[in-house]
């Protein structure tokens, strides 16, 4: 067996790993680079591999670093089976449609208002294709032994990440290999605690936060504090959210300080229609996560949900305190960017980011000091308060990680650690060699390991 490392090595997007058994070539995870310039340029240059020769995918979960790239793939010639969990594949229904839309809308603005340097400037891939590679989804039940290719099998199990998250043990007749996907928290509000792993022959870990510890302090406490002071100010709050996921976590701790009156009972708005269909998801999986029916109905009913794109551009004209919850996470596309360009420069609103800034996104930007980001081909002045709760993060952190490493009975015979920046990549990779004498490896980006040579 032999592994190759597509992406997802020396920062936290794109994640892609060719796995080679015999005649068999499986491809775990199809993520979309994001952030820096230099790696969204790969999304537009020639797969390493011809997809027509993949014979199968398996996707570890839904997010658009870990899924985006499928379409691309598929219209690209592959055309075999997606292999995911039920979660995963209804919730990709809905990010992998709305991924191409935001790549078909961006190419229409940018040749609407001519700041793109090609003409005409085109989408990275379109609706169609995104259809076209949704028909291969292939659900799978967790902790259920599925052949996907001669000789080559897997078997899912909870990571604990979002709704449908899987740890992947994939396995030849000599040899297993467990993805840990983006690994979840053991005490997450939400979602459940990643399942329990005690051997395997080798392990690719994620490694977001290989270099630190979330905040101990309590998030709704956090939380209630920066409402109520952009309140006080009059102002308005922006939260760039993750459709899949953090969306979820927000509108349950705001209706939570509502419920014990510690905010005021602002109108808050879910500006994703993605978000608002990954809501009635989270519903129809009540067995995959902490949420009673009541609590996710409950949840579904806290916000206005803004699904049409004349409301959403009404939300720009409020002038008084509201609380908007709007897709993307990171600030770099979708609804988000135009309420941070209404609502950016003026210094009584807030803009709160509540998950992990890639280097080169406009979220990270702001956080490190940016008194302006680029939207649209314009530079847009940043006076609104920009602040951060580092610790709702569904990424565990290195200590949760060391956590869930210890219940291995056996050492991996490697250890391979990607999706992190390589400063975090590399705390971990000596944190996991001192403290358990294991042998760790931070992978090259298309580097390939023999995997019989270790």
């Amino acid at each position: 067996m032999k592994i190759t490392f597509l992406g997802a090595t020396g920062t936290v997007t794109g994640s892609k790993y060719l796995v080679t058994s015999n005649n068999s070539r499986i491809l775990v995870d199809c993520g979309l680079f994001q952030g820096l310039k230099q790696l969204r340029l790969k999304n537009w240059g020639k797969f390493p591999v011809d997809p027509a020769t993949i014979d199968a995918v398996v996707l570890t979960h839904a997010h658009i670093d870990h899924t985006g790239y499928l379409p691309l793939l598929v219209r690209n010639g592959f055309s075999g089976k997606v292999f995911c969990s039920n979660a995963t594949r209804d919730l990709c229904e809905i990010l992998l449609p709305d991924s191409a839309h935001l790549q078909e809308e961006e190419a229409r603005y940018a040749n609407m208002r001519g700041f793109s340097k090609h003409h005409p400037a085109l989408p990275l891939y379109t609706m169609e294709d995104a259809e076209r590679a949704l028909e291969l989804l292939t659900p799978v039940d967790f902790e259920q032994e599925t052949q996907i290719a001669e000789g080559v099998s897997i078997r899912l199990s909870l990571s604990g990440h979002i709704l449908g998250a899987s740890l992947v043990l994939l396995k030849d007749a000599d040899t297993s290999i467990l993805f840990s996907g983006d690994l979840g928290r053991p005490n997450d509000p939400l979602m459940l605690p990643p399942a329990i792993v005690r051997q395997a022959d080798y392990l690719v870990l994620e490694s977001t936060y290989g270099d630190r510890l979330h905040d101990p302090e309590d998030p709704e406490i956090k939380l209630a504090d920066i409402i109520n002071r952009t309140y006080q100010r009059g102002g308005l709050l922006v939260v760039p959210v993750f459709a899949v996921g953090r969306a979820q976590e927000l509108l349950y701790f705001i209706q939570q300080l509502k419920a014990k009156r510690m905010i005021p009972d602002l109108p808050v708005y879910l500006n994703s229609p993605m978000a608002v269909d990954a809501t009635e998801i989270f519903m129809r999986h009540a067995d995959k996560h902490k949420l009673s029916g009541e609590q996710c109905r409950a949840l579904a009913n806290s916000a206005r949900m803004v699904n049409s794109v004349e409301e959403s551009r009404s939300l720009n004209e409020i002038r008084h305190p509201v609380i908007i919850l709007s897709a993307s996470g990171m600030a770099s596309g979708g609804r988000v960017v135009h309420h941070i360009k209404a609502f950016g420069p003026d210094p009584r609103n807030t803009i709160l980011f509540a998950g992990y800034q890639a280097a080169g996104t406009r979220g990270a930007a702001m956080l490190n000091g940016a008194d302006s980001v680029k939207i649209h081909g314009e530079y847009v002045p940043i006076n609104a308060e920009v602040d951060f709760i580092s610790n709702l993060s569904a990424h565990a952190d290195y200590s949760e990680i060391m956590d869930w490493l210890s219940h291995f009975t056996l050492p991996p015979r490697q250890t391979f650690l990607t999706h992190g920046e390589p400063v975090a990549a590399d705390a971990l990779r000596h944190r996991i060699e001192e403290r358990m004498g294991w042998n760790v490896k931070v992978p090259e980006y298309l580097e390939t390991v023999d995997l019989q040579d270790q």
